[in-house]
C-alpha cells in the first residue's frame, strides 16, 4: 500500500519566503540566476505572488509615514551595521509594523483564495496538509477538489473516502459536499465515504452538521463523537446512530473491518482496492451479512474466505471482474 504526503504552502512560511526574496531583490545588483529562481518561485503558486505583492505595497507605503518616525523605527544597533541584508530586512519589517500601526493594508491577514485537487490511485493512500492547517487523509481511488474563499472553506469529495481533521475557524465554516449530502463544521475530525447510492458520515471528534445537498439551513442532523449517519440519493439524512469509528476508519491502517455488513456493501468497498469491480449476483446474495477483518491490499484473501463463511461462490466474468453468487 502506497502512502504519500502533500503539504500545501502554509501562509506563515510563504510570508517568510516572500520577505527573504524581497530583501534579496533590494541588493544594488541582482544576477540573472537569482532573478530566474525568484520568477520560478513566484510562478509556483498564486499565494507566493500575493504575499510578495503585499510586501511591495507595504514598502511603497513608506512614503505615507513621517520621516522622523520611520528613521526611529529603522535605527539599527551597532552590532548589525555590517550586516546589510539584516538591515534591509529590518527596514522592511519596520515599514510593515508602521503600516499596520496606521491601519494600512488591513487586509494583510485575510485568507488568500486557494484551489487545488488531490487524488489517489489504486491501493494508494495520501496525506494532504491544507493551507489553513487542516489535514485530509485520502483512501484508495479517492478524489477531492478544494476551494477556500474569504468566508468559507469548501471541499468536494467526488469519489472514494476521506478523513478530515479540520482546523477550528468559526469565521470560515468547512463544508464537505459528497454526492447528495453535505457536512458543515468549524473544527473537528470526521470521515466521509461516497458510495454509489449513499454518502456515509462518521464522527471521531467534535460536532458536525449533516444535511442533504440542497436542503435549507434548518434541515440537518447533528452528529457528535461516536455517531454516524448516511444520506441517500435523494438527499434524505438518516437519524443519527451509534458507530464504532475506529472500525469504520480502519482503512487508514490498511484494514477492512466488516461488522454485520451486507455483502453488497462489502463488494462496493472491496472494489475500491481491486483492478476490476466486485459484484453480487442478486439482491438475496447482496443482503447476506458478513463480520470479518481483511487487509485492504489483499482482497483476494476475502474472496477465498467467503465460500467458507457464507453459502456463496465466486466466479470470474468475461471482462475479468468477479461476482459473488449463491452456491
Amino acid at each position: 500500500m502506497m502512502d504519500t504526503r502533500d503539504c500545501a504552502c502554509g501562509q506563515t512560511t510563504v510570508r517568510d519566503e516572500a520577505a527573504q526574496w524581497f530583501v534579496r531583490l533590494q541588493e544594488p545588483v541582482v544576477d540573472v540566476e537569482v532573478r530566474r529562481r525568484f520568477q520560478a518561485w513566484l510562478d509556483e503558486h498564486s499565494q507566493h505572488r500575493h504575499e510578495f505583492e503585499v510586501l511591495q505595497g507595504l514598502w511603497s507605503a513608506a512614503d505615507l509615514v513621517p520621516t522622523a518616525r520611520l528613521r526611529a523605527l529603522c535605527e539599527t544597533p551597532p552590532a548589525l551595521k555590517k550586516r546589510r541584508p539584516v538591515l534591509r530586512y529590518a527596514v522592511a519589517a519596520s515599514v510593515l509594523a508602521v503600516a499596520l500601526g496606521l491601519g494600512l493594508f488591513s487586509g494583510l491577514n485575510q485568507p488568500v483564495p486557494y484551489t487545488a485537487e488531490f487524488s489517489t490511485a489504486l491501493n494508494e493512500r495520501r496525506h494532504v496538509a491544507l493551507p489553513d492547517g487542516s489535514v485530509v487523509d485520502l483512501d484508495s481511488r479517492s478524489r477531492i477538489q478544494v476551494r477556500f474563499e474569504k468566508g468559507q472553506r469548501n471541499v468536494e469529495l467526488s469519489e472514494g473516502e476521506a478523513m478530515f481533521s479540520v482546523e477550528h475557524d468559526t469565521s470560515r465554516p468547512f463544508v464537505v459536499a459528497a454526492g447528495s449530502g453535505k457536512v458543515t463544521v468549524t473544527g473537528t475530525r470526521f470521515d466521509v465515504r461516497r458510495g454509489a447510492s449513499e454518502t456515509r458520515v462518521v464522527v471521531e471528534q467534535g460536532t458536525v452538521k449533516v444535511q442533504g445537498r440542497d436542503a435549507v439551513d434548518s434541515e440537518f442532523i447533528n452528529l457528535t463523537a461516536g455517531l454516524g449517519t448516511h444520506v441517500d440519493a435523494r438527499g434524505n439524512v438518516a437519524a443519527a446512530y451509534a458507530v464504532n469509528s475506529a472500525e469504520m476508519t480502519a482503512w487508514r491502517s490498511g484494514k477492512l473491518v466488516f461488522n454485520n455488513a451486507s455483502l453488497a456493501e462489502v463488494a462496493e468497498q472491496a472494489s475500491r482496492y481491486r483492478e476490476k469491480p466486485l459484484k453480487v449476483g442478486n439482491a438475496a446474495v447482496g443482503n447476506l451479512r458478513l463480520t470479518s477483518v481483511f487487509k485492504s491490499d489483499n482482497t483476494d484473501a476475502l474472496l477465498k474466505a467467503l465460500p467458507s463463511i457464507l453459502p456463496v461462490a465466486v466466479r470470474t466474468l468475461g471482462d475479468g471482474s468477479q461476482e459473488i453468487i449463491s452456491k
